[in-house]
């Protein structure tokens, strides 16, 4: 398929040392053999010339802390040296990036965090309610998040401060339970631009919604591909729209494809596939942030370990090459 990587891709430790990755099973006591395993590795070569993520490093993110884990969005500042994550237990952490010779990520520190607050400034529980799964940040600094429980959007002027949730239009109501809003992304000039995580049906198309001048409104929409469902969104330094994908293979774990389409006010056009990975390649990856460095464009890709003691938290860094 266009697109899709013909190698297996290096991977880090938690100290940022490049590990030699196979494909495994997330901890669980199967047996499967070693020709269906390379059968689910397999993969066809992007065509020559294509555009195409290049992968650079793999961090294990790991700290003793009951709160750790669950990240659904992430967020790094535009020169890769400060990041933002959030849980979708309602926390929110952040600091700064520490980088090798090669630009790879060897520590993040220091962490600050804080509990997600509602609009009257309780905190929210980690509970339906506090499920925060998308995360942008506009050029004011204010942060943006969505929550999937009661499928709302909400803006924070601060990471400890009271929500200022959005309007809820009506339909917001009719989206499947705990597959809304987890794709988030806002532009330049400050429109935010979500798209839930299923769609209903394989026929239908994703719909993206727009919050623009205090006004939602859902201009365009996304085409249904396969199984691959809508997890992370992020607008690049080059005013395109990047998609992150998910396809769940069950016992073989976690498919990831990162897409991108030139953004326009008439909707999302030319999808490009920058990257689709095979089954085990990596985690349960959720967040996307597109940033840019002097060498070009960057990806910094989070994944989900549900708190579960068979994952874990990777940030896994690419470079664009076209």
């Amino acid at each position: 398929m266009s697109g899709r990587r013909h190698r297996p891709l290096g991977r880090a430790g938690a100290r940022g040392r490049p590990m030699r990755r196979t494909c495994r099973l997330p901890g669980l006591a199967l047996v499967v053999t070693l020709s269906s395993v390379l059968a689910a590795c397999a993969a066809e070569p992007a065509p020559l010339g294509a555009p195409r993520l290049d992968h650079l490093s793999t961090y294990v993110w790991q700290r003793d802390d009951t709160d750790f884990g669950g990240f659904s969005g992430i967020e790094l500042s535009d020169d890769g040296s400060r990041f933002t994550v959030i849980s979708d237990r309602a926390t929110i952490r952040w600091g700064g990036v520490r980088r090798d010779a090669g630009g790879r990520i060897t520590a993040l520190d220091p962490v600050q965090s804080a509990r997600l607050h509602d609009r009257k400034g309780k905190p929210l529980k980690p509970d339906w309610r506090g499920d925060s799964e998308g995360l942008a940040i506009g050029a004011d600094g204010r942060i943006w998040i969505s929550f999937e429980g009661t499928t709302r959007i909400a803006r924070y002027d601060r990471p400890d401060g009271p929500a200022h949730p959005l309007p809820r239009p009506a339909a917001f109501d009719d989206m499947q339970r705990n597959s809304s809003f987890e794709a988030l992304a806002i532009t330049a000039d400050g429109t935010v631009l979500t798209l839930p995580e299923r769609s209903g049906k394989l026929t239908r198309p994703f719909p993206v919604w727009r919050w623009r001048d205090g006004v939602w409104d859902q201009p365009f929409s996304i085409p249904r591909s396969g199984d691959w469902l809508a997890v992370g969104a992020d607008i690049g330094p080059d005013g395109r729209f990047y998609l992150l994908e998910r396809d769940f293979r069950g016992l073989l774990g976690f498919r990831s494809r990162v897409r991108r389409f030139d953004l326009s006010e008439t909707g999302l056009t030319n999808p490009v596939t920058l990257l689709e990975s095979y089954p085990l390649q990596y985690d349960n990856l959720e967040g996307i942030s597109v940033w840019q460095d002097d060498q070009g464009i960057r990806i910094t890709l989070i994944s989900d370990d549900n708190f579960g003691m068979f994952q874990r938290t990777e940030l896994v860094e690419f470079r664009l090459s076209e």
